[in-house]
């Protein structure tokens, strides 16, 4: 009886995660501070906004 010819196996490439955005961490949300009136004075407030690096998705841009 002729003997088999073993093959390797193939192995996938592990894919790696995107990296976070360094701005909002990975939220894709940032806070900035409510500002008012004529001199821009700051109430203590804050809001929540879309994050201006990644645009919300909270993935790092390749640029």
């Amino acid at each position: 009886m002729a003997t088999r010819e073993t093959t390797a196996r193939r192995t996938t490439k592990k894919t790696t995660a995107p990296a976070k955005c360094s701005t909002c961490k990975g939220t894709g949300e940032t806070a900035t501070e409510v500002r008012v009136g004529r001199g821009h004075r700051k109430t203590g407030q804050y809001q929540t906004g879309l994050c201006p690096d990644c645009f919300g998705s909270g993935l790092a841009s390749l640029s």
